[in-house]
């Protein structure tokens, strides 16, 4: 899977998995979820793959840095370049830190080059007047006002005033932009939710770096706050994914023909989430 603040190359690997559950030893309640962690057995779904815990990271030859996480899950090594330039390498199930290393040096041309990309979308703006940034989907201008020292700030339809002269506005903006993900994208969420026939138990609005949102086995969806900056055919990508995870917890082959029912045009809003996501706020 193609994930949405990253992107990446991948190879199949057909090894079998060792039934490491049969050596378990007596855990603490903190080494269980240590072990759950690293093996990738805990139970919440999301669009882009979490950076587990105890991960063996190191520097790479080009000076940024390389991650290595191995995703039970996962069928094939996979070399994904995050929206800050650093690597991460998926070990698949049956995969040897060795042979993910191997699999990483061929790829030192592509890596290069995309991450040369990644680092070129990733622009942030200047919080200054006039500077441009994108809200549901179209580029808007800051126009921040300083009247007898009461600051505010205009950005498409919206209005917000600072709470005092030293306030951050960008601090401002983001907690602005949640509240609107709040009331707009929840409302779609639920909309589409019905329109699928599918419960939802609760729902969250976050500010993830690493992932567009989240569904746990018991129907909680938690979505980034940044779904609101995108087109309105992204955003709905980004909640249809997640919603088809209340009946699909996995990305298998049955999982992706729900999301292109849901959603037939799926493959241009992952264009869009590759291409502008490193960009948003």
């Amino acid at each position: 899977m193609s994930s949405s603040f990253t992107s990446s190359i991948g190879r199949d690997v057909s090894r079998p998995l060792p039934d490491r559950l049969t050596r378990l030893p007596t855990l603490t309640l903190v080494g269980v979820a240590k072990f759950l962690r690293y093996h990738d057995l805990t139970l919440r779904v999301q669009l882009d793959l979490p950076f587990l815990v105890v991960p063996a990271i190191e520097p790479a030859r080009s000076g940024f840095t390389v991650e290595f996480v191995r995703i039970r899950r996962a069928r094939r090594y996979i070399v994904r370049v995050r929206h800050d330039g650093s690597v991460r390498v998926t070990i698949p199930r049956g995969g040897s830190r060795a042979e993910g290393t191997r699999f990483l040096q061929t790829q030192w041309k592509w890596i290069e080059k995309e991450r040369a990309r990644v680092l070129a979308a990733h622009v942030t703006p200047s919080w200054t007047d006039g500077a441009t940034m994108m809200l549901r989907g179209e580029l808007v201008t800051l126009q921040v006002r300083d009247d007898s020292g009461s600051i505010s700030v205009l950005y498409g339809d919206r209005f917000v005033a600072l709470s005092r002269r030293d306030s951050s506005i960008r601090s401002c903006i983001e907690a602005d932009l949640r509240a609107l993900a709040r009331d707009e994208i929840g409302a779609r969420l639920y909309e589409l939710a019905a329109e699928h026939n599918l419960a939802v138990s609760s729902f969250t609005i976050r500010n993830q770096r690493s992932r567009w949102g989240s569904c746990s086995r018991a129907g909680r969806i938690a979505l980034n706050y940044r779904l609101v900056q995108m087109p309105r055919s992204v955003s709905d990508y980004v909640i249809l994914h997640e919603l088809m995870h209340v009946k699909e917890q996995n990305h298998s082959r049955r999982f992706w023909r729900l999301v292109e029912s849901a959603c037939p045009d799926f493959r241009d809003a992952e264009r869009w989430l590759r291409r502008y996501g490193p960009g948003l706020l």
